[in-house]
């Protein structure tokens, strides 16, 4: 007897940006505090959350940027949601993942 599988209603994206820099006061991460530097951003959409990592290029260990995962509506927001940590982590000041805005009326 099979199981059913409802993966193909399950939406599922990622998203990667390399090479980013952070601002003065880098990108503040839950396991090593402040990043700086060059930094590659990952975030991953699937069940209704965004997960957002860093890593510093060109190195294997992923850090959990602290405020992740956040809930997320859709794959569109998604990569909104992905291209303002990118914004955030090049501003600096020991960034967090940006809160979610909401869709306007």
């Amino acid at each position: 007897m099979g199981h059913s599988c409802d993966a193909a209603i399950m939406t599922w994206a990622s998203w990667t940006t390399t090479d980013v820099y952070t601002g003065r006061g880098g990108v503040r991460t839950d396991e090593l505090g402040i990043v700086t530097g060059n930094v590659t951003v990952h975030t991953t959409f699937a069940g209704g959350e965004a997960q957002i990592a860093v890593q510093y290029s060109g190195a294997s260990d992923w850090f959990t940027m602290t405020g992740s995962p956040v809930p997320c509506g859709s794959e569109k927001d998604s990569r909104d949601l992905h291209e303002a940590v990118v914004e955030a982590v090049r501003a600096g000041g020991g960034a967090v993942v940006p809160s979610p805005s909401l869709p306007s009326p």
